[in-house]
């Protein structure tokens, strides 16, 4: 495919950016360009325009997440050369994590779709969550710098006791409408595996949907138990002990107790007004994944 028709961006401030350029130019097929997130949705719009029918990026779930968005609904594909800490959404399409080898699918791999999520408009790839853990992410993410990763999480963790507030969850099941009260949601693009080592992970089989994770109650005691028997036990203990119900859906609405509140999406915090809506948005992006034969080594 000649270069004009694969546009690539490398966020050159992520972990492996340098490595990824590289890889990208060992390709010899590609048109590179440096982004950074908050300009990257203007430098695909440019490509989609001047007729990209692939557009790479190297980055990590942010960034991944920012193109994503300016893809969906488009015939140009995206193809991903992972660059971050955790890289969920390459991991969960088999995309590799070597930047030669994901550099060198992103020319030559097949092309297929995926679905995405929206909560209130924005695309979210993996997760998005609402309640506790985002009150817990942001005291640490404070707390860091002072006290060190492992006593920060544990302050933070122990601020919860006083902020623990309850909200709204609203969605149908089965035609008929359910609400719950509850101080901690995760919802998921496709069905989560909760259970260690593939926490976060899209599980095996799993179905397609919004899964949203409902804890029951609003008690740090029972926020703590659901967390626990959900790494070491998995999806089925939770729901067997009534610590959360989970269900894979094709919308849902949380009512935040005010008019606006902090939300997580993909790894970033951001501030939304209430109330959220979520939704699934089935084979809305078109993505470049290793073919059907292939075996990542």
């Amino acid at each position: 495919m000649p270069s004009q028709q694969i546009r690539a961006f490398v966020n050159l401030s992520s972990g492996s950016g340098e490595a990824a350029r590289e890889a990208l130019d060992g390709v010899g097929v590609f048109d590179v360009a440096p982004c950074v997130p908050e300009h990257l949705d203007r430098q695909i719009e440019r490509a989609v325009r001047e007729g990209a029918e692939r557009v790479v990026v190297a980055g990590g779930d942010g960034t991944v997440a920012k193109a994503a968005a300016a893809l969906v609904g488009k015939e140009t594909a995206l193809a991903v050369v992972p660059g971050g800490t955790l890289n969920h959404f390459a991991k969960d399409h088999g995309i590799p994590r070597d930047p030669v080898k994901a550099a060198e699918l992103s020319a030559n791999g097949a092309t297929t779709t995926t679905d995405v999520a929206t909560v209130n408009g924005r695309v979210f790839l993996n997760t998005s969550s609402v309640g506790a853990y985002v009150v817990f992410v942001r005291a640490r993410e404070r707390l860091e710098r002072r006290f060190g990763y492992r006593l920060a999480t544990v302050i933070a963790a122990l601020r919860l006791l006083g902020r623990i507030r309850a909200f709204t969850v609203e969605m149908e099941l089965d035609g008929q409408p359910r609400r719950y009260q509850s101080a901690l949601v995760f919802v998921g693009v496709g069905e989560r595996e909760l259970q260690l080592p593939s926490v976060g992970g899209l599980a095996e089989n799993g179905r397609r949907g919004l899964h949203v994770i409902v804890v029951r109650g609003g008690t740090w005691a029972r926020l703590v138990a659901a967390g626990l028997v959900a790494v070491f036990r998995g999806n089925d203990a939770v729901k067997r002990e009534r610590l959360a119900d989970s269900f894979v859906v094709d919308a849902c609405r949380i009512v935040m107790r005010r008019r606006r509140g902090r939300v997580a999406v993909d790894g970033e915090i951001v501030e939304m007004s209430s109330p959220l809506d979520y939704r699934i948005e089935r084979d809305a992006l078109r993505l470049v994944v290793p073919p059907a034969d292939a075996h990542d080594e």
